[in-house]
């Protein structure tokens, strides 16, 4: 399925333009800021600050960047206080959205965010509209470059709770369930291996088929959503080939 993993989308992401990545930057950071307000500043202790650091490390957001931003959330420095939201709508040709927000204003993100919808021939939804064709999952991607044997690695992620492994021409897509997903990160750590990208992340449990003008109008909405500012994630059901979702 195309389009609903949210590794993909950060790989799009890191090679666009400076302006782009400036806002990267951005959700990254955010990220950072409510991994530390939730769970603490020690990334030892706080496995999804781990993570997000981890990521905006890949990203190169600056050292002092990821510091500051814990400061902020740990209250040793004074900052914007941030909150998360999901929104649920249907884009164009009935595909379902779900939208991760971060946001310091909710009144003004949602007013933002119905007008993009309305904009781009969607309909922002009521809660609970469109969640119930996703689900939460873990998913790693690594580089089949440093895989020595492939056979051993997959049947390793395995044993150590994924309930998938996809292989592809340069990578393998591991799935796992909430609860096992970090087991499996750990597992591959074990073995020396750099993961490309890791993250709980929505899957949907079916998919929308689309194409041509379609699937212009569909990935024009979520691209809308995408350069929004108080966006971190957009996930969707939409399928459609590489080459068209990548226009």
């Amino acid at each position: 399925m195309s389009g609903h993993s949210k590794w993909h989308n950060i790989q799009r992401r890191k090679g666009k333009q400076d302006a782009v990545r400036g806002q990267l930057f951005t959700k990254l950071s955010r990220d950072i800021y409510l991994a530390a307000k939730e769970g603490g500043g020690n990334p030892e202790t706080n496995f999804r600050l781990k993570v997000a650091i981890e990521r905006a490390k890949q990203s190169n957001l600056p050292a002092d960047n990821i510091a500051r931003t814990i400061a902020k959330a740990t209250g040793t420095l004074e900052g914007v206080t941030y909150e998360e939201i999901q929104y649920e709508g249907y884009a164009p040709h009935g595909v379902a959205v779900l939208i991760d927000i971060v946001t310091d204003n909710r009144n003004r993100t949602a007013a933002d965010i119905r007008h993009i919808f309305k904009k781009r021939g969607g309909s922002l939804g009521e809660s609970g509209s469109v969640a119930w064709m996703f689900t939460r999952t873990g998913q790693i991607s690594c580089s089949k470059s440093q895989v020595t044997d492939a056979e051993a690695f997959m049947l390793a992620v395995i044993e150590a709770g994924a309930d998938d492994v996809e292989e592809s021409d340069d990578a393998f897509l591991i799935t796992t369930s909430v609860e096992s997903f970090r087991d499996v990160r750990s597992a591959i750590e074990s073995m020396g291996i750099d993961y490309e990208d890791a993250e709980l992340t929505y899957v949907p449990s079916t998919t929308v088929e689309v194409s041509g003008e379609a699937a212009d109008e569909v990935f024009g909405l979520i691209e809308a959503l995408e350069a929004h500012d108080d966006v971190q994630n957009v996930y969707h059901n939409a399928d459609a080939p590489d080459d068209e979702e990548e226009a």
